[in-house]
């Protein structure tokens, strides 16, 4: 027997369920399709997410970041986040309502219809919420007590640099450097890869590289390059007596490192392969290397 489908939340029904949670009905701002257009100012943060190119250049330099689901925001706040404002609809509101009830950020409700709309994709997680960014720290201060450390040389695929920060917490690494051309570790699809570890893991960009190698020695760290080389050594048999202080650097995904930070690197490791295969996608490799130098 199927169960009637729940009709929906009518404006005033959430108002009143809003204000019973304390969330103030001035904080709730509804539209429609037939309204959308002129909400369009407020709106302005999550509009044509899916524009890949653009928000990656939008996002950084108006100082925002978006979370994506109920899970990702919760995570995010644990961080210390601060939210700019809210977007949802009326039946996925009240999850977030312990934390939206906390702070004064605006809270846009959609139809399903007007939502896809404005953003380009059906939101299907349950919410989004554009966060003010934070401001990234110096590198010299981010690894200040750091003993290993993970540099990201130009890897691009927003997919890989998600997997990349997962691994870095997963096996305890302390802190992630991406390099100029690195993508954003803040834009949503990263995010979401990595579970939220981004907000976890603390991270910056180095600005100058590969002449950033040199900064890194002298902060006291030996870097290595995990490439195939023909003075590569096993990643085992480097971890078994890795310096101190390590800084393992992972290549772009399809020439791998630099042969200049290669070249500009203390040491080279390798990931031995068998059964005819020759390399990991970057992502797999950096969970292997950053097992193999997880500290005791």
């Amino acid at each position: 027997m199927n169960t009637p489908a729940k009709a929906p939340l009518t404006r005033q029904q959430v108002i009143d369920r809003a204000a019973e949670l304390g969330i103030s009905a001035e904080r709730l701002h509804f539209f429609d399709e037939e309204t959308l257009s002129s909400s369009a100012q407020h709106l302005y943060d999550y509009t044509q997410l899916t524009d890949v190119a653009l928000r990656s250049i939008r996002e950084p330099a108006e100082g925002l970041f978006i979370a994506e689901s109920s899970k990702i925001i919760r995570r995010a706040h644990a961080a210390g986040m601060v939210p700019r404002s809210y977007l949802t609809s009326p039946k996925w509101l009240f999850d977030l309502a312990d934390l939206i009830a906390a702070n004064d950020a605006p809270i846009f409700i959609g139809t399903d219809t007007a939502v896809e709309a404005l953003t380009g994709f059906h939101l299907h997680r349950g919410a989004l919420a554009a966060m003010h960014r934070p401001q990234a720290p110096a590198v010299a201060d981010l690894v200040a007590d750091a003993r290993r450390i993970v540099v990201i040389e130009d890897v691009v695929d927003h997919t890989n640099v998600g997997a990349i920060f997962r691994s870095a917490a997963a096996f305890g690494v302390d802190a992630v450097l991406v390099t100029p051309r690195c993508a954003d570790p803040l834009y949503r699809r990263s995010i979401r890869v990595s579970m939220g570890t981004v907000f976890q893991v603390p991270w910056t960009r180095i600005e100058s590289w590969p002449a950033g190698v040199d900064s890194l020695r002298e902060l006291g760290f030996h870097v290595v390059a995990l490439a195939l080389d023909e003075d590569s050594v096993a990643i085992r048999e480097f971890a078994a007596d890795a310096p101190e202080r390590t800084a393992i650097v992972f290549g772009t995904e399809g020439d791998g490192l630099r042969r200049s930070t290669i070249a500009a690197c203390d040491s080279t490791v390798m990931i031995p392969m068998s059964g005819g295969v020759d390399s990991l996608n970057v992502a797999a490799a950096s969970a292997v290397a950053c097992f193999a130098l997880q500290n005791d």
